[in-house]
């Protein structure tokens, strides 16, 4: 079993609920800011310490949920702190983006990380259109289009032109070619029918970061393995990914009151003006059919639901090192996945805690799931 440390890099310096898109910078410091850089980097370092074998990077935009805008940046930052675990970029927001910049960043990501990175191609979540201003309706088409172009600026051994419905350019040979042979490996999600299919067909490996029904999960799974195996392929352990929050304490109390209070900062505070862009978009696009438009509407309502449902669920992971250790058993049992993602800084969870929860996992959980 390989793991992966995920992190949000939250602005938790601010108490003002937000209602409006995109929400004001007035209550950014950037002093608190800088501060925050520094020690999330050094927190994300931690984890390749304490045996993570991944370290998860991602993108987010105009609010305080995540500060990470570029997060090839922080990959870059990550390579010269770490020497062993593979950078994941989870990734670049290919629709919102030059593809052909995409290709070049993480070709250099991966020369530089000597063959290190996972390449994430992702679409994100609704609000981040109204972001950049890209129409939500394009996104899937774009997103499939894009990611055709970025496996051939990887592979091609001299330049050549590309006339697509959304992306055209001249000439395109980029320099540097990734470290990694034809290409890094690329990290899809698979949240979606639509989008574990697009997974499955494009060869690449399915991101499942938030469990919120082991059922409905199980499905996504089926979806993935019948569609590779129709394009020629069998997905092995290796090619899934399972993510998870997780907070590990002395005692169930204490985890439980702290990641309960993290939760609420991040569904109260962190969350709010995302809320208004997402309901724009889900009411005026095609972002999503209707049956996944339900399906992320309720995923919004998962911060509100109590802790003790969530563990009844196996949704989250919070507790004692042997309590984790069982949850990590447990869901293994359920989807045979190869990696899992942990993500312990929840809204404002004390970075203290955080990487106390690090350490906890080194010592006391890993040795008994490494095998798995």
């Amino acid at each position: 079993m390989q793991f992966s440390y995920f992190h949000l890099m939250p602005y938790t310096a601010t108490r003002t609920v937000p209602h409006d898109w995109p929400v004001s910078n007035k209550d950014f410091d950037p002093k608190v800011g800088a501060n925050l850089y520094r020690g999330y980097l050094d927190n994300l370092t931690l984890a390749e310490e304490c045996g993570f074998d991944w370290i998860g990077c991602n993108e987010h935009h105009m609010s305080p949920y995540g500060l990470m805008s570029n997060p090839n940046i922080i990959g870059a930052a990550l390579i010269e702190r770490t020497k062993r675990a593979k950078i994941a970029i989870v990734g670049s927001l290919v629709p919102l983006l030059n593809p052909i910049r995409i290709a070049e960043e993480y070709a250099m990501l991966d020369v530089m990380s000597g063959g290190r990175l996972i390449a994430g191609l992702l679409r994100g979540i609704p609000h981040e259109y109204v972001a950049y201003n890209v129409p939500p309706d394009e996104s899937y088409g774009r997103l499939i289009e894009a990611i055709h172009l970025i496996k051939k600026a990887w592979t091609a051994q001299e330049p050549f032109g590309w006339e697509g419905k959304y992306y055209q350019f001249r000439a395109i040979s980029i320099w540097p070619k990734p470290y990694q042979q034809p290409h890094p490996r690329i990290l899809m999600s698979g949240s979606t029918e639509s989008s574990a299919k697009l997974a499955a067909r494009e060869g690449a490996m399915l991101g499942l970061v938030q469990i919120t029904d082991v059922e409905a999960t199980k499905k996504m799974i089926r979806v993935y393995r019948d569609e590779a195996k129709e394009c020629g392929w069998n997905p092995g352990p290796e090619d899934i990914l399972i993510g998870c929050s997780c907070l590990i304490a002395d005692s169930f109390k204490e985890a439980k009151e702290t990641l309960e209070e993290g939760r609420n900062f991040l569904a109260d505070i962190l969350g709010g003006g995302m809320r208004t862009a997402q309901q724009l978009v889900l009411q005026k696009s095609r972002y999503y059919d209707d049956d996944s438009k339900k399906k992320f509407m309720d995923m919004r309502k998962i911060m509100r639901v109590p802790i003790e449902d969530l563990l009844a669920k196996k949704a989250i992971m919070c507790g004692t090192a042997e309590m984790v250790t069982e949850s990590i058993h447990h869901l293994h049992k359920e989807f045979g996945h190869g990696c899992m993602s942990l993500s312990m800084k929840i809204g404002n969870v004390p970075d203290e805690v955080t990487a106390k929860s690090l350490r906890l996992f080194r010592d006391k959980v890993r040795p008994h799931v490494h095998n798995l």
